[in-house]
């Protein structure tokens, strides 16, 4: 079982966007997730749009939420919120940490979900391995304890760079940040049959990389360590890399990118997702400013993975 942890309070509405970049932006604590939803649904005035009145009016008060794998400090948290205070004029108010029941959330969130066709690969479950097409690269990942399963459009995105990019036999040295399940690092190895470094900030991700691998026949050839960005000599140690993958947050994204320049060779790809197409322009411009060029681009739903060579 997996327990989340919940940091929440509440303000006006015209204050959630510069409370919700200061809480993603982060590195530590990293949030898994910051959503924001009216406090009182249907209690704040409508106002007119282009095609009917339907939209909340930008008045009332909204709530902003925050989920954390491991219990954050109170005091952090309160710190990371004052320079958007003192930004907005704004005070949060009922600020709240508290633990969320025991329970396997992505077990819970994939129930039902189908097997998913990303490029060459064909992630499924273990109840569904019989539905694997002649010629997919099978990857099972059953819900567990870690996030990234393929269903989501950013890993979906991801596996179809590599798909395209990663040529069966041929050496690459590959890294893979914020590996969550691990599906990324276990796509490049089985493709390229060479080892794959994986980290992941969560020690509970790391676990469940190495188990998939195993359970997906590349266990030798998957390294996963528990790392907060470049911070483990073991990355450092394989450098310069041919490919990064970097499926996580749009914030971290743009703080990892000078790190990203000094640790891809000259020549290199590196793949970026977990990024809102709103934020696209902000993610390409941090890495144009490394000297990052953009050769391609996935969007998928409201994501967008990139494709960026140095």
């Amino acid at each position: 079982m997996t327990s989340l942890w919940k940091f929440s309070f509440i303000l006006p509405y015209e204050a959630v966007d510069a409370f919700s970049d200061a809480l993603e932006a982060a590195i530590w604590p990293e949030a898994l997730a910051v959503t924001m939803s009216e406090a009182e649904p249907g209690s704040s005035p409508l106002v007119k749009t282009a095609s009917e009145w339907n939209e909340v009016e930008a008045h009332g008060l909204w709530r902003i939420e925050a989920l954390y794998a491991e219990e954050p400090d109170p005091e952090t948290l309160r710190k990371l919120i004052e320079s958007a205070e003192a930004k907005s004029g704004i005070k949060a108010q009922a600020l709240a940490v508290e633990p969320l029941p025991d329970q396997d959330w992505v077990t819970r969130s994939l129930e039902g979900l189908e097997p998913v066709r990303a490029g060459r690969f064909f992630v499924h479950g273990s109840h569904d391995a019989a539905k694997v097409p002649a010629g997919a690269i099978p990857l099972l990942v059953d819900a567990g304890q870690a996030f990234g399963t393929g269903h989501h459009e950013t890993t979906s995105g991801c596996l179809e760079y590599v798909s395209e990019l990663v040529a069966p036999g041929r050496r690459v040295n590959a890294l893979d940040i914020g590996t969550g399940t691990g599906v990324l690092a276990i796509a490049i190895a089985k493709l390229a049959r060479v080892n794959v470094l994986a980290s992941d900030i969560d020690p509970v991700a790391v676990k469940v990389t190495r188990t998939n691998a195993r359970a997906n026949g590349v266990g030798p050839f998957v390294t996963a360590v528990t790392a907060r960005g470049f911070g483990h000599t073991a990355l450092a140690a394989r450098a310069p890399y041919d490919l990064i993958v970097a499926n996580i947050l749009a914030r971290p994204l743009v703080s990892l990118a000078p790190a990203f320049r000094a640790h891809l060779r000259p020549g290199g790809t590196l793949i970026l997702s977990g990024t809102l197409r709103t934020q696209e322009a902000m993610v390409a411009g941090a890495m144009r400013l490394q000297g990052f060029r953009l050769v391609s681009r996935k969007p998928k739903g409201d994501w967008v993975t990139l494709r960026m060579a140095r």
